[in-house]
């Protein structure tokens, strides 16, 4: 596996107030408005992922070290053909929603009418570089906007090429990329914007909303935080091992809605341990993943600290793994039973191929122990009996929740996607996205050829009287 050193991107600030002003200019000329400009835009983008494949596998691979086909179906094809459904549904989505009018306002016709907000900005996060920049982008242009976006610089390669092939496949003259490190991303927050959204860490997804605070700015941030397994006693163990070490093993743990601990009872927390261990050696194939072309290395030399970190101080038992080397940016997949809930591993998002395996008496003291912690990003659950899952839904709150699966609730376009409380706000995906990137727009509608006396001042004891009946 090819690994590259840790790089600084260019920080050219002087240029992004001209580069948002330009593409404002672009907005207010009513550029962005027409159905066939944003069908366009969500055409060249599709285009954009389908004829520069390979490139972006490349990039993928020198930024993450991502297997081929990760990278390929992650980042490259359900995002062309989540854009390509929103294309399909654009037409629909833009025109006026029809609302019922009660009878105290009758005659009249009322609607929703989604209107752009204007320009948008999007920061995306270097875990999924290609998919978390062009889905909040895809939505934000089908709604009507223009946007700036800022590719994560943890990811250069792949902000590089997208700088370059964006240009090319979209209007500059109303979608732009920014590349730079944390100086470009806080002369951007100067700026002012009509919607921001933001995914990645919670304390940086602070700052964001402090910055859009000063702008009245509304935002979407889309964080992580611990999202908890529950295991049920009715569970099928093995395909519950094997899902959620798969889930530990896609993209070395760096996914915002990874599994991050399990909560299993004593009575089957062994087997579900052993059958971890034999799910990650048969991803392996009896490779080391040191060295296996199938796992994503760590995305650089200082994370790879801060998982080694983890793995050092938790007193708990390594069940499976363990081992790091930070050359590499290589930390094994690693099993701990029962570390000190008070420790780094349990109070931080992993974001790491670590997985804490918690054990409690019963279901109650699981979901006890889920609730006494931030909502959580996601929330998974392993049980075949249907009265135990929906006991877990109505006695949890979490962005998403995953049956008896992990991670792939993210996958139908259908499904809005986003936190609660400190893992996040705000909604994506579909439909849903689209109007977070529109201003729903409330409309009445009146004739004036009937306008009756009763409402109107002077308010005799007549008239109060039929508008106390009438109401």
């Amino acid at each position: 596996m090819a690994f590259h050193t840790e790089t600084t991107a260019p920080n050219d600030t002087a240029n992004i107030a001209d580069t948002v002003a330009a593409v404002r200019a672009g907005f207010d000329s009513g550029l962005t408005r027409p159905v066939s400009w944003r069908l366009d835009q969500l055409r060249g983008l599709s285009a954009m992922l389908r004829t520069e494949s390979d490139r972006f596998e490349a990039a993928l691979a020198s930024d993450l070290g991502k297997p081929s086909i990760e990278g390929y179906a992650a980042d490259i094809a359900t995002v062309a053909s989540e854009i390509d459904d929103i294309a399909k549904h654009l037409p629909k989505w833009m025109k006026p929603r029809r609302v019922k009018v009660p009878l105290t306002v009758q005659p009249g016709r009322a609607y929703v009418l989604p209107q752009p907000l204007g320009v948008t900005l999007i920061i995306a996060p270097w875990n999924y570089p290609v998919q978390l920049l062009l889905l909040p982008a895809a939505v934000s242009i089908a709604a009507g906007n223009a946007c700036v976006l800022k590719p994560s610089e943890v990811a250069p390669a792949t902000s590089a090429l997208l700088a370059e092939l964006l240009p090319r496949f979209t209007d500059s003259k109303a979608i732009a990329t920014v590349e730079g490190g944390v100086d470009t991303s806080t002369e951007l927050l100067e700026q002012r914007f009509d919607y921001i959204f933001y995914t990645g860490s919670t304390a940086v997804g602070r700052i964001v909303h402090q910055a859009a605070s000063r702008h009245l700015t509304p935002c979407t941030l889309e964080l992580g935080g611990k999202s908890p397994v529950l295991v049920d006693d009715s569970a099928n163990l093995e395909v519950a091992a094997r899902r959620i070490a798969w889930g530990k093993w896609l993209n070395a743990g760096q996914t915002c809605v990874a599994p991050d601990y399990v909560l299993i009872s004593a009575t089957h927390r062994d087997r579900f341990v052993e059958l971890l261990e034999r799910s990650f050696a048969e991803f392996a194939d009896g490779t080391d993943t040191r060295t296996n072309p199938d796992f994503t290395s760590i995305v650089n030399e200082r994370h790879t600290e801060r998982l080694r970190g983890l793995l050092a101080n938790h007193n708990g038992t390594v069940a499976f793994g363990g081992d790091s080397d930070v050359a590499d940016r290589w930390v094994e997949p690693t099993i701990i039973i029962d570390p000190d809930p008070d420790s780094p591993v349990m109070q931080e998002e992993i974001f790491g191929p670590i997985l804490p395996i918690i054990t409690v008496d019963s279901l109650a003291d699981a979901i006890s122990f889920v609730t006494d912690r931030p909502h959580p990003l996601a929330l998974y659950v392993f049980a075949e009996h249907d009265d135990t899952i929906e006991h877990v839904i109505d006695h949890t709150s979490a962005g998403g929740t995953c049956i008896n699966h992990v991670i792939q609730h993210l996958l139908p376009s259908d499904l809005p996607f986003g936190g609660v409380g400190e893992s996040g706000f705000g909604r994506y995906h579909g439909r849903a996205g689209f109007d977070t990137f529109s201003n729903l727009r409330a409309v009445l509608k009146k004739p004036t050829r009937i306008d009756p006396k009763l409402v109107y001042p002077p308010y005799t004891e007549k008239k109060s009287k039929l508008i106390r009946r009438f109401l």
